[in-house]
Parts: C-alpha cells; sequence; structure tokens
C-alpha cells in the first residue's frame, strides 16, 4: 500500500536514478547494506526495489507514538543498540526473516552519518549473512541529504536522487576470496561444520562492505564510529572530536567574547 500511495509522489518531486538494479536477486535472502545520510533513505530505497525490504530499525523509533505504529505497520525489527539480550533477539529475528527467504535492509553505521562522510561499520550485517550463508547487496545512496538534511522534518522537493546498487559482496580472508552467499563460512574454513564466525572474519567482511559502499556512494570513508549521540564523530586522541582536549576547547569557544559578548564557535572537521 505504501508503494502504491508514495511511488507516483516520489517520482512527481524528485528524479531518482538507480543503476545496478539487476544485482538484486529476484527471490531469494539476501542482505542489503546501505550508508545513511537520511531519514529519507529509508523510503528510497525500498521505493526503488520490486521485492518488499525488512528494515532493522533503532528501537528509539518504538517508543515514540508518533512513530511506533508506521514502523510496526510496515513490519520493522526494532534493534536495541545498547547491546545484550535485546540486541541479540532482533538479530535472531532478523535471521528469521532471512530464512524464511526475505530481504533485510541494514545501515552498518549503526545511525544516520553526522557529516558527509562514511563511518566505520559495525559488524551486524556480516553476522547475519555469514550466520545465514547469504550474499549481502552493498548500496550507494546520494543526494538525500540535500533532500533532507539531518534535523529537518520535511523533504525538500526537486532534488536528485541516486541509488547504485553494487555485485555481491566479495572479500578477502585467510588469502581466500569469498562471495557472500556462496557457501562463504565454509569457504572461509570456519569450522568445516557452520560454526559461528571468527571477530577477525566478521571485522574483515565488515571493512570490505564500507569499501563497496563508499565506492558506490562517492563518499569519504573514516575509519571511526559514527556517534548516536551528537553531532559529532567518536575519535580518540589527539584533539579529535571525542577527545578530552577537543571538549575542552570546545568548552572555551562557547564562552562569550571578552568584547563583543558574542559566543564563539568551532566546526568539529577543524578539530580532526
Amino acid at each position: 500500500m505504501l508503494k502504491v500511495i508514495l511511488t507516483p509522489i516520489f517520482t512527481l518531486f524528485w528524479r531518482v536514478e538507480v543503476d545496478g538494479i539487476e544485482h538484486v536477486p529476484k527471490d531469494g535472502p539476501v542482505v542489503v547494506a546501505a550508508n545513511h545520510q537520511s531519514f529519507c533513505d529509508s523510503f528510497f530505497l525500498p521505493l526503488v526495489l520490486r521485492r518488499r525490504l525488512t528494515y532493522v530499525a533503532k528501537a528509539e523509533y518504538f517508543d515514540n507514538w508518533r512513530t511506533a505504529w508506521f514502523f510496526r505497520a510496515a513490519g520493522q525489527i526494532p534493534m536495541n543498540r545498547s547491546g545484550g539480550d535485546a540486541s541479540q533477539r532482533a538479530l535472531d529475528t532478523a535471521k528469521q526473516v532471512l530464512r524464511s527467504g526475505g530481504m533485510l535492509g541494514i545501515y552498518p553505521e549503526g545511525t544516520r552519518s553526522p557529516d558527509e562522510r562514511l563511518h566505520r561499520g559495525h559488524t551486524g550485517a556480516a553476522r547475519l549473512a555469514l550466520g545465514c550463508d547469504v550474499p549481502i547487496i552493498p548500496v550507494g545512496i546520494s543526494g538525500t541529504r540535500r533532500v533532507q538534511p539531518p534535523g529537518r522534518r520535511l523533504m525538500r522537493p526537486f532534488h536528485p536522487v541516486r541509488v547504485r546498487f553494487g555485485a555481491p559482496l566479495t572479500y578477502e580472508y585467510g588469502g581466500v576470496r569469498i562471495t557472500t552467499g556462496e557457501g562463504a563460512a565454509r569457504a572461509a574454513g570456519l569450522n568445516g561444520s557452520g560454526g559461528a564466525p571468527t571477530p577477525d572474519e566478521l571485522r574483515a567482511v565488515t571493512d570490505a562492505l564500507m569499501a563497496a559502499i563508499a565506492s558506490l556512494s562517492g563518499q569519504v570513508y573514516v575509519d571511526h564510529y559514527a556517534s548516536r549521540a551528537s553531532g559529532t564523530a567518536r575519535l580518540g586522541d589527539n584533539g579529535s572530536p571525542g577527545s578530552a582536549a577537543a571538549k575542552a576547547l570546545r568548552g572555551t569557544l562557547a564562552r562569550r567574547h571578552l568584547v563583543t559578548r558574542r559566543k564563539q564557535g568551532v566546526h568539529t572537521d577543524g578539530l580532526a
């Protein structure tokens, strides 16, 4: 019903260019992993696919009645990002979708990017794909940040959007080139009997996935996680946005100038 209603509206107000759709299987289980620049990514990506796409969505959307009804009606899976049993239950539900032959959508960054760069990926997509032995299709979405910048409620019309699908993810592990969904766990020689993938393989798959997404989206990749709590990225030390030195500098510059009495500011990228 959503596709019937929204497709003509989106076609009228946005020019959506789609590349590589032939890489998406017409049936069977598959993980679709994309970059996440804007809330409206979750509208544009399902609309260009003929199959139903079930998303793993952050649990906060289900806490607010204004959004909870929509995400439940659309059959999305709430993911508690604090980890533990709640996160494991979400992953188990996602595995059920894949084992029933469904298509699962996930944002490996774990949240919307605080800037225009692509950030280090979490291993959930790799864990699901290897655990169920299904292919991962990398997706690069561009233009949605202009349509709906962070913090903006309404979408701005007449901005072009591009969705690019890549071939099923191929990565290297233990000197072997492996394609996900083609017996990847067995090919990597994890244990020969279908056991859990190792942390090293999960990271190898995830890093290869983020590299593929970066090539499709045209984004600059940065090897640190995006922050969920603020508009900055969590980095390390030496004056990065997440360090104590950076916080102290931001606090100093946020005070009012002695002469003009105006607050000073600093762009976090200048501290990286």
